[in-house]
């Protein structure tokens, strides 16, 4: 077998092993459940967890609140970013932990601060480069709001349901078929929600409500995790109706097919 062919091969399983691996976490608690699953997939010990606390106006405080919750459950290493905003040291200090992490975790806060730090073209290629390449992406609150391709700011009118008056953003998109929401039902946000679904008809609305989490698989096996429930959205354009899907702890959905999976 000559070289070459051995290099494809190799080449060939990596990317077979290779999957995109994210969890949105609705704001609140981070239940056992779900830190577990996030420190699972970030390698347990022999992992690193990176945590980006720029949206939090306590970044410190937000990384430590992490870093203590994980550190009940695990002896992984558990990173802080460098705070926001970036200069060129502290970019190319980031760079380098972004280099050996395996799991990465964006706290709670506002969403603006977060994609203001990636508006450099250079963070913001290799978070997708990361997620392609097995590395799991988690968030709370604001960091579950960035996830999306479509991101909600946070400012709007909210007392109709149109679109129109919700504001969005770009967000960093690791998933591009849905748009995400937060502390959905504890909040009652679906008026925010909905609106932007009938306003974006090929995508899905997914309100994640607090102390709960949706563990998404290769952009499209999800599972709910935690204490709370999730609601999926979907329009019927030809009707102009509103299709939803409430799901429980354990419950499965496959966001390709739009259905349970049972």
């Amino acid at each position: 077998m000559t070289r070459k062919l051995l290099l494809a091969l190799f080449l060939l399983s990596n990317l077979s092993f290779a999957q995109e691996r994210l969890i949105l976490i609705g704001g609140g608690k981070r239940t056992p459940d779900i830190l577990t699953k996030f420190i699972e997939f970030s390698g347990n010990e022999n992992g690193k967890i990176l945590v980006i606390p720029w949206a939090s106006g306590e970044q410190e405080k937000a990384f430590e609140n992490i870093r203590n919750e994980v550190a009940d459950l695990s002896k992984i290493s558990v990173e802080n970013a460098p705070l926001s905003p970036l200069n060129a040291e502290t970019k190319a200090k980031l760079l380098t932990q972004l280099k050996t992490a395996k799991g990465i975790f964006f706290c709670g806060g506002d969403q603006n601060r977060i994609m203001e730090v990636l508006k450099d073209e250079e963070l913001f290629k290799m978070m997708h480069e990361m997620y392609k390449n097995s590395v799991v992406f988690a968030g709370t609150s604001a960091g579950t709001a960035i996830m999306s391709e479509i991101m909600i700011s946070g400012e709007g009118d909210f007392k109709l349901i149109d679109g129109s008056k919700v504001e969005t953003k770009k967000g960093l998109g690791l998933v591009n078929e849905m748009i995400v929401d937060q502390h959905f039902i504890k909040r009652q946000r679906q008026n925010r929600l909905i609106g932007l679904i009938f306003k974006n008809p090929t995508l899905l609305g997914v309100g994640i409500d607090e102390n709960t989490a949706l563990v998404v698989e290769q952009n499209r096996y999800a599972e709910v995790l935690g204490e709370s429930q999730v609601m999926i959205f979907e329009a019927l354009k030809a009707t102009n109706e509103m299709k939803f899907v409430m799901l429980q702890k354990g419950e499965k959905f496959d966001l390709k097919k739009r259905k349970k999976i049972k």
